[in-house]
């Protein structure tokens, strides 16, 4: 069993109805933790500082007018992506931005109010506001040095670690699994009371800060599946539109970077940052397809 594999299926045992139980726990996926490295341990990411891009890569900005901060830059080729269900690169770097309104910029130098990130919603053209990108190993970089409209986070080095991950009580496939079983796990997970009590349980056993690649968001609020799929119908369908979870289903997260301090990242009130795709789009790399939310109290 991998870290947290055992813990996790005892809670779900013990707050969860024993047929509800079993189809959480046949959900648990692995992710890796993306812990801040000790002594000793090898650097495999890193959060803040300066991103190393190619010449002819731009710093990402939104519509040419707002740097994005730079978040982090994971090294594939350092990480164990091969334990994941998730089909991750096997080499080289992932690089993650999102222009953040918590670091002090709140109009541009001509007065100009900078947008609050939200892109759960109608307006598609959001997801502007972050990016991913991939580079293949052999691509020469260089450090860069950071735009005139930013302050670089602090430099925080990440080691890793495989740890397991279950699915939040709202999530589409747990909701789809659980209703099947029989009529009482139906009442169970109708009501919404039957969700605090998992969901701390997990909270309190995951290791902090919460970054990790792959496996199950931990959300603060709804499954972040559902943020996905709301954004790819650019809000043209309601939360209980049936067509919602459905499309949900199709996106899987990729990376979740929670509010650090040491990192001097804070989103919104304590919040976490995520990054979700499509399988078909991350098996062909295309991650200028990847949708994004975040979440906070």
């Amino acid at each position: 069993m991998i870290f947290l594999e055992e813990q996790l299926t005892e809670l779900a045992r013990r707050h969860l109805p024993p047929a509800v139980a079993e189809e959480w726990i046949a959900l648990i996926r692995p992710a890796i933790h993306l812990r801040h490295r000790t002594d000793g341990e090898p650097t495999l990411g890193r959060l803040g500082g300066l991103p190393s891009l190619p010449g002819d890569v731009p710093w990402p900005s939104w519509e040419g007018r707002w740097s994005l901060n730079f978040v982090a830059s994971l090294d594939c080729g350092r990480l164990p992506v091969a334990s994941l269900d998730l089909d991750l690169p096997a080499e080289g770097t992932l690089l993650f931005f999102y222009l953040d309104n918590e670091d002090g910029r709140s109009f541009d130098d001509e007065g100009s109010e900078l947008p609050v990130p939200e892109v759960a919603g109608e307006d598609q053209g959001s997801l502007a506001e972050t990016r991913v990108l991939y580079l293949p190993p052999g691509v020469e970089t260089a450090e860069r040095p950071a735009p005139g409209d930013i302050v670089p986070y602090p430099r925080v080095e990440l080691g890793a670690r495989l740890i397991a991950t279950g699915p939040d009580f709202s999530h589409p496939e747990f909701q789809e699994a659980a209703r099947r079983v029989g009529a009482s796990e139906r009442a169970f997970m109708d009501d919404y009371r039957s969700a605090e009590p998992i969901y701390n349980a997990v909270t309190d056993v995951m290791p902090w800060p919460m970054h990790w690649l792959g496996g199950h968001a931990r959300p603060v609020q709804d499954a972040v599946e559902l943020d996905a799929a709301y954004t790819a119908f650019a809000g043209r369908v309601g939360f209980d539109d049936p067509r919602l979870a459905e499309e949900a289903s199709r996106w899987r997260p990729l990376a979740q970077f929670d509010s650090d301090e040491a990192a001097g990242m804070q989103w919104g009130d304590v919040g976490t940052i995520y990054w979700l795709m499509r399988p078909g789009d991350l098996a062909a790399r295309r991650f200028e397809a990847a949708a994004f939310t975040v979440q906070y109290c």
